[in-house]
Order: C-alpha cells, then sequence, then structure tokens
C-alpha cells in the first residue's frame, strides 16, 4: 500500500469525485494530519509558529465555519503510538469533521470564509490524508445518529 500525504488534492479522480452527490446521510471525514516543524506562509510573512501552531489557527476558524454548512468537529486528537501495521512516519494527529453530505464539504471548503482560514492550513500542513466515511444502515452509530 502506498501512501501520499498531500495538502490539496493533485488526482482529477479525487476532484471530480467531490463534485458528485455522494453517499446518503451524514459524512464522517477523518483526517490524518503531519505538520511542518515551522509554518511557511506562501504570502512569505515571517512567523514564528510551528506548522502545529497554525494549523490550530485554521481549526479554530473553522470550528466556527463548520456549522454554517450544517457541520461540526467531533474529535480530535494527537497520534502517540502505532499499535498495528507498519508505516514510515506516523501522522501527528487525527481530526474527524460530520457533514451533513459530500456537497456540505464542498460547499464549505468553495466558500470564501474557509478559504481566508485556509492560509494556515496551508501554512501548517506538510501533508495530510482525508478519507470520507459513513456509517453503515442499521450500525450502532447509524442508530445513534438517527436519535439525534
Amino acid at each position: 500500500m502506498k501512501v501520499v500525504n498531500e495538502v490539496m488534492p493533485s488526482d482529477p479522480k479525487q476532484i471530480e469525485g467531490m463534485m458528485q452527490p455522494g453517499p446518503d446521510g451524514p459524512i464522517f471525514m477523518i483526517n490524518l494530519l503531519k505538520f511542518k516543524d515551522k509554518a511557511e506562509y506562501e504570502d512569505g510573512r515571517a512567523t514564528d509558529l510551528t506548522g502545529r501552531e497554525a494549523y490550530m489557527l485554521y481549526g479554530r476558524e473553522v470550528t466556527q465555519i463548520l456549522p454554517k454548512f450544517g457541520g461540526r468537529a467531533i474529535f480530535m486528537a494527537d497520534v502517540t503510538f502505532l499499535t498495528l501495521g507498519q508505516v514510515e512516519e506516523l501522522w501527528d494527529e487525527v481530526a474527524i469533521a460530520m457533514y451533513p453530505n459530500r456537497k456540505a464539504l464542498f460547499d464549505m471548503s468553495s466558500s470564501e470564509e474557509w478559504r481566508q482560514a485556509a492560509v494556515h492550513r496551508t501554512a501548517g500542513l506538510k501533508g495530510q490524508l482525508n478519507i470520507e466515511t459513513v456509517a453503515p444502515v442499521g450500525s450502532p452509530v447509524a442508530n445513534l445518529l438517527n436519535q439525534s
């Protein structure tokens, strides 16, 4: 299995896929994040921020943007140990966000408000994997979602 962290999608099939309706029900976007040692802003601004600190600026802003598109932050935690499998390098953090559907994610990440916040994301991220997931119909998680 080859794993390539990216900051922005480079595969046209992924970009095309984001424009498709996607699965029914809420999607849970799993973000595996790898930070730069030192933040690097595209506009060349000087900074003493670490990559993690720059990304946290983005995270605080996006947490406020998500509800405007029907989403919310679900979970965020540091990666501390790999208990099964092998990778060359661990990710630094895992974050999970919920969106009502793929369109909401696309609309949010196309908004001007998100683009303004994303300068910190780009400055701080060395790369990431985004994995779209859905709770299978009838699963305990899906049942719990239907109750809320």
